[in-house]
């Protein structure tokens, strides 16, 4: 059987599994993925957190611990959390070391709360940076327009960043120049550039399940022709923009100067159409310089019947610029979509968050010391 999984790492696709739990840590699982299955990274979101924390008894202890010291249940939250990111960290380190930091890393986010306030992003920031304590984490901080300066200042304090929730080909190139400006307060200050790194969650099947949605409502042979196209053209179009972006003057200068590459990355892969190949968003998503993150279901897709054919984005600019301007002139409208997303994104996040506030809350009075 060919080694898709090894192929996609030949091809300069770094593949990251979307998830964790402390079952998968401890139970082996986690360093299994890394040893079988070319895992170099791990991301986590709220409604990962939510999903772990809801199935199981694998933290009762802990919640037991934190009750019987009647701590609030935002601070039991964190505790629980960062320490499944840095239990996952230490495993993940002798990735990140042979990687030279590249790889090998685990990424938190920040309280999804907060996305629409900077100061307080970027204090969270910096908090769970120093929770975790791990050279190779990332803080995950979203792409909304509050997010942007949150981004550019926690570069700033030397803090590496994974940029979530970017849906637009504009919000990324914002987003790669907060990149960019943090970068360069850094060097005022003294940093050394060459341990500051940084990743831009580009989200891809969202994008085709609403696109989708529209085309099938307008129902002509011309429109659900268009199915399935848009997700992949916005996301060949993201790679463009970073191409144009990296040879820029401005970067170069940055880049000689140690400054790492903030690497795109394929989030939101798992396919949502099942009409659609389950590999649809890996095999033609392969592009040097990226990263992949992968729910468990996709990873195992993509060993068992992945095909890797080699480079799938370059080359494919105008035939994807060509999809994305039919889709419009059907009248669907591009800056409407990609805001409902973020938006759409944002709010699944915050409530996941809340949910998870909501169970830990109960288990925490479940947990809590009987009175004599």
């Amino acid at each position: 059987m060919t080694d898709a999984l090894k192929r996609l790492t030949d091809e300069g696709v770094a593949i990251w599994l979307d998830d964790l739990s402390r079952h998968r840590i401890t139970s082996g699982n986690l360093a299994e993925l890394l040893d079988e299955q070319h895992v170099v990274g791990v991301t986590t979101n709220p409604s990962i957190f939510q999903k772990a924390i809801s199935e199981g008894h694998g933290y009762d202890q802990q919640l037991a611990d934190l009750a019987s010291r009647g701590v609030t249940v935002e601070e039991a939250l964190r505790m629980i959390t960062t320490a499944d990111v840095r239990d996952a960290a230490d495993v993940l380190r002798p990735v990140f070391d042979a990687t030279g930091g590249l790889d090998g890393r685990v990424s938190i986010e920040v309280d999804p709360r907060l996305a629409h306030a900077t100061q307080p992003t970027v204090a969270e920031a910096k908090q769970l940076a120093w929770l975790v304590d791990r050279p190779n984490t990332f803080i995950k901080i979203p792409a909304t327009r509050a997010g942007l300066p949150a981004i550019t200042e926690t570069i700033a304090a030397g803090i590496s960043v994974n940029v979530t929730l970017i849906f637009s080909i504009e919000r990324y190139r914002m987003v790669m120049n907060a990149y960019l400006e943090g970068l360069e307060k850094a060097r005022e200050k003294g940093l050394e550039l060459s341990g500051i790194h940084s990743v831009a969650s580009f989200f891809v099947s969202r994008v085709d399940t609403e696109v989708d949605k529209r085309l099938t409502a307008l129902g002509t042979e011309e429109a659900l022709a268009l199915k399935g196209k848009a997700a992949l053209a916005n996301a060949r179009l993201a790679y463009q923009a970073y191409e144009e972006f990296v040879a820029s003057d401005r970067w170069t200068a940055l880049e000689s100067a140690g400054a790492n590459r903030q690497r795109p990355l394929w989030a939101s892969t798992g396919v949502k159409d099942p009409n659609y190949p389950d590999t649809l968003y890996v095999t033609e998503l392969v592009a040097p310089g990226t990263v992949n993150t992968m729910p468990e279901a996709t990873l195992r897709a993509v060993a068992d019947h992945g095909e890797i054919t080699g480079d799938t984005v370059r080359g494919t600019y105008e035939q994807a610029r060509a999809d994305l301007d039919a889709i419009a002139k059907l009248g669907i409208d591009y800056d409407e979509v990609v805001e409902l997303l973020e938006a759409e994104g944002v709010e699944k996040f915050e409530k996941s968050w809340n949910d998870l506030l909501a169970s830990t809350e109960a288990e925490l009075k479940r947990l809590a010391p009987k009175e004599a």
